[in-house]
């Protein structure tokens, strides 16, 4: 049996029950092969595989808040710190009812890869809560926010742990998050990143994973012969990465014709309109039926359907796992000649190898994704300097960034025979990295 067999079912072992998890070290390993294999007796010596696929840390703890009516709740808080060789551990908050510990592990996994391939030195990690922010108060998320950084703050530090937002956590969030760690350790330092630009946050952050997965997409296109204006894009989610992946789409001289949220879709063959669409969302935090019912050339659509429509690109941007192998075969069916992940792993692995195999340029969340956490890591920079760069300073780096990340990716897919591979080429840029790293520090 290889390493990489050997490994994967001792991880399958050790984290039964975990299929998030599984899922994530498995599309990662298997793309690995090429690399491992090449350098077998060394890395099974500082058994390397096993270091990788194991956190540093995982850490789980109680939340116990008080809600509008008096009553005390209690939701459950994680934070796995994955792995630090490059970097302080660098990886979003989120606040959602199916958070749990397989989640975070493979998001935190994840984040390792995606961290190194931004070239900027930051280690991989994810944190959250089951709590759920909608339908809760102002005074409720605040309660929330305070409790769980009371206890987060112990592992976290401007140079050991930075976290951010994600799902379910945004500006208000971070403030109330940033405000109690402040209290506690009596210190001002940017030990959060997507903070308000009052406090130390960066410009261009907000825009920053839609933006960036557009700037990857194109600079994917491009070298592939293709040009992204005049496309039809299909984007899935109406949260913050979607809807600035739909604005810079729009930018690029495509048009957007849906966007999704947890209750159904819209097609809108005029193209989506963004002012709307941020004020149904952002402003209102409303459903996309208001978007419907302002918008006359709009269909709501209850239910999943996104993938249906016919598109040139698609951007999965919502959550998890939402792009299925039916999605995919509708996808080429209509002609699709692009996915690229706007979310962490939307995809699934018998989805994406349909895609793969059958000629569609196929962009993996660790690299299409990274924009935020990119930004996130100039928003650090920012912090230690006490300086602030201009939107357009923020929004330059950015690109070189993800330009830099597409052509590091599809190098690495060449020089292991595996051309036109993105995800392959997306791990092992990644991991090369780490592994480097690792050797570098010893056992550790």
């Amino acid at each position: 049996m290889g390493y990489v067999d050997e490994v994967l079912e001792k991880v399958s072992k050790k984290n039964e029950g975990q299929p998030e998890f599984l899922q994530a070290v498995t599309e990662v390993l298997e793309s690995l092969r090429p690399v491992v294999e090449a350098n077998e007796e060394l890395y099974r010596k500082e058994a390397i595989l096993e270091r990788i696929t194991e956190p540093d840390r995982q850490i789980m703890f109680r939340v116990p808040w008080v809600d509008d009516n008096g009553q005390v709740q209690v939701n459950r808080g994680f934070r796995v710190q994955f792995n630090n060789s490059i970097g302080p551990y660098k990886g979003g908050l989120r606040l959602h009812p199916s958070v749990n510990l397989s989640i975070i592990k493979f998001l935190g996994f994840e984040q390792v890869f995606k961290n190194s391939l931004t070239s900027l030195p930051i280690g991989g990690g994810k944190g959250g809560s089951d709590f759920d922010p909608k339908g809760k108060s102002d005074r409720e998320i605040m309660a929330f926010c305070q409790s769980f950084m009371t206890e987060l703050y112990k592992y976290i530090g401007a140079d050991m742990d930075v976290p951010a937002g994600d799902i379910g956590v945004g500006g208000r969030e971070i403030g109330y998050l940033f405000g109690q760690y402040k209290r506690i350790r009596g210190t001002y330092e940017g030990v959060l990143t997507g903070k308000g630009l009052t406090y130390g946050g960066s410009l261009a952050r907000t825009e920053a994973t839609g933006y960036g997965l557009l700037y990857f997409t194109e600079e994917m296109l491009k070298s592939n012969g293709q040009d992204i204006a005049g496309k039809t894009v299909c984007v899935s989610g109406a949260g913050n990465v979607a809807i600035y992946a739909i604005q810079k789409a729009q930018q690029l001289g495509a048009k957007v014709v849906t966007c999704s949220d947890s209750t159904g879709w819209i097609y809108d063959p005029e193209g989506i309109d963004v002012a709307l669409l941020k004020e149904v969302k952002e402003v209102k935090r409303a459903r996309l039926t208001e978007y419907a019912a302002k918008r006359p050339s709009a269909q709501y659509h209850e239910g999943r359907g996104v993938w249906t429509i016919k598109c040139d690109v698609a951007l999965p941007c919502a959550t998890q796992n939402e792009l299925l192998l039916d999605d995919a075969k509708a996808l080429v069916a209509n002609g699709v000649i692009a996915v690229a992940e706007g979310a962490n792993m939307p995809t699934t692995l018998e989805a994406t190898k349909y895609l793969q195999e059958n000629g569609v340029l196929f962009a993996p969340g660790k690299a299409s994704n990274a924009g935020g956490v990119a930004t996130s890591a100039l928003e650090m920079s920012q912090n230690s300097e006490r300086l602030s760069w201009t939107f357009e300073e923020v929004d330059s780096k950015l690109k070189n960034i993800m330009v830099n990340i597409f052509h590091n990716l599809d190098d690495a897919s060449k020089k292991y025979g595996k051309e036109g591979d993105y995800v392959a080429g997306a791990n092992i840029a990644g991991f090369e990295k780490v592994v480097n790293a690792m050797l570098a520090q010893g056992a550790c």
